[in-house]
């Protein structure tokens, strides 16, 4: 059964042909719909409606062009008709031109047909014409179809010569009626199967808001425990995405349109971005669309960028002489005056290069794991110190919360008697709101990648806050303790099915690191 015929509608018993205005075009149309009467007749409102259609269509690209969004051959098609629409489009509205030409007193007819463009007409659509006779034929319609926004295949492609040889079909199917309704008769039909079988466009499906979806995404994953600061991260996707497409309908994306995304975000951006977090995050939203009913495909799903592999030109873990370097200058380290006296480095900043390098040696956390520690995450259990790394405090890679034991050396170098004295709340950021503790983590914790590098103690292709993950992994390794035991410590997740079972106890955690040796760091 045909649906309703897209673009047409009836008021009070009078035909219109309707087309909405795209949102960011309506400031510049001045309108939220373009509407033009088609009459009382259902059939005669039938074949005037490609024509008048067409020419809504037109107005919306003339706004585009208006607003400073003229449509490149390259950009997706706002209102796109496959070849045989095109061709029952063009084929309808020579047919009402012939009418109107025909109601004019100064219309004559002179009672022919070229035979020369019937013979050019039927070459082309049995494919013998080249692209430059095809433009010859029917390239000022193409581009009308392209102007209102039907069509986007480039000059000379495959898609682009299907649809020629469409019009070809169009027109010659046209001029057959001319030379009927010369004689007199108005009861001719297209023979041509293109256009014989050609069915009016159906109601395009529910728009879906681009913006809104993603919202509905967030609030879910929200929701459910995810995304604690309200998908900030990854809201600069989404507009970036919306921005290169020019519209926000989500139900309008297509694959095609996604790769053609990717390969201009691979112009700026390194293939590990592109992937991992403007892809990955359209794929995560498309599937949830999908899976809520809210999108019939995930059109991203197969989208993805190809990374190079790393080639590591050493160990990917501090030596023990770069180690004890680093952590020589953290023990040392004092905030320096400027040039007026004044020491402008805030204090949170000067006690997250005194103890997080050291911490990070012994637990090989993540060192946004360790900025983000507050007074409260650090107690002493069974007469040990311990370190709770809690999502509460900002993230948690793995989603829940761990319990590290503090490597005698730290409490040694008098940590424990730092926490005493520190105010409740983040020891190592200024943040006071908690939904700000991850943003704030991160922030000083790059501050203190950039305070390495400009001391000269971030050796040559190593990440100096990671690098202390590696390293103890390393160390674990020749000490022989478990990797399932230093999994537990780091927050890894374990490796198989059988890593599941059973617990990593606090104790059992506590007696691998006691097992580490101290630094040797007193000057």
């Amino acid at each position: 059964m045909a649906g309703k015929i897209r673009n047409l509608v009836n008021r009070s018993g009078r035909y219109h042909a309707r087309l909405v205005v795209p949102k960011d075009l309506r400031e510049a149309v001045g309108k939220t719909e373009l509407r033009t009467p088609l009459g009382g007749d259902y059939r005669e409102a039938q074949k005037l409606l490609p024509g008048a259609v067409a020419q809504l269509q037109h107005r919306i690209a003339q706004a585009e062009r208006q607003a400073g969004q003229g449509r490149s051959r390259a950009t997706p098609a706002r209102y796109p008709l496959a070849p045989d629409q095109i061709a029952h489009s063009h084929y309808t509205q020579r047919l009402v031109f012939d009418d109107e030409l025909r109601s004019d007193p100064r219309y004559a007819s002179f009672g022919y047909v070229d035979e020369l463009l019937v013979q050019r007409l039927r070459d082309a659509i049995a494919g013998k014409a080249d692209s430059e006779e095809l433009n010859a034929l029917v390239g000022r319609q193409i581009e009308r179809f392209r102007a209102a926004g039907n069509l986007d295949a480039e000059p000379g492609s495959d898609e682009w010569r299907v649809i020629a040889r469409a019009l070809c079909s169009a027109e010659l199917e046209a001029l057959a009626r001319v030379a009927e309704r010369d004689e007199g008769d108005y009861t001719g039909t297209p023979a041509a199967p293109i256009i014989k079988d050609s069915q009016p466009p159906e109601n395009a499906a529910a728009r879906v808001n681009l913006t809104d979806l993603w919202s509905d995404y967030v609030n879910s994953r929200v929701q459910a425990g995810f995304m604690r600061d309200g998908g900030k991260r990854q809201r600069p996707v989404i507009e970036n995405l919306r921005k290169f497409l020019r519209h926000n309908n989500a139900t309008r994306i297509t694959k095609k349109d996604l790769l053609a995304w990717r390969d201009h975000l691979m112009k700026d951006l390194s293939a590990k971005t592109v992937n991992d977090i403007y892809l990955s995050a359209v794929r995560s939203l498309f599937t949830w669309a999908v899976e809520n009913d809210r999108l019939p495909e995930n059109v991203a799903s197969n989208v993805r960028q190809p990374k190079p592999r790393k080639v590591y030109g050493r160990e990917r873990g501090y030596t023990d002489e770069e180690a004890v370097k680093v952590l020589k200058a953290s023990r040392t380290y004092e905030p320096q005056p400027d040039s007026t006296g004044h020491v402008r480095e805030s204090e949170q900043m000067a006690n997250l290069k005194r103890w997080v390098p050291i911490i990070c040696a012994f637990t090989g956390a993540r060192v946004s794991e360790i900025t983000q520690l507050r007074k409260e995450d650090i107690r002493k259990v069974d007469g040990h110190w311990v370190a709770r790394i809690t999502p509460d405090a900002g993230t948690v890679k793995s989603g829940g919360y761990r319990d590290v034991p503090l490597h005698p050396q730290i409490i040694e170098e008098g940590f424990a008697q730092f926490v005493a004295n520190a105010k409740p709340g983040p020891m190592f950021h200024n943040a006071t709101e908690p939904e700000k503790f991850q943003r704030a983590a991160v922030i000083v914790s790059n501050k203190l990648s950039d305070w390495l590098r400009m001391s000269g103690l971030r050796p040559e292709g190593l990440q100096p806050n990671h690098a202390w993950r590696h390293r103890l992994k390393t160390q674990c390794r020749e000490l022989g303790i478990s990797d399932r035991v230093v999994d537990a410590i780091q927050g890894h997740a374990g490796r198989t099915a059988g890593d599941n079972y059973g617990d990593v106890t606090l104790k059992t955690k506590t007696d691998a690191i006691a097992k580490l040796p101290d630094y040797e760091i007193l000057n």
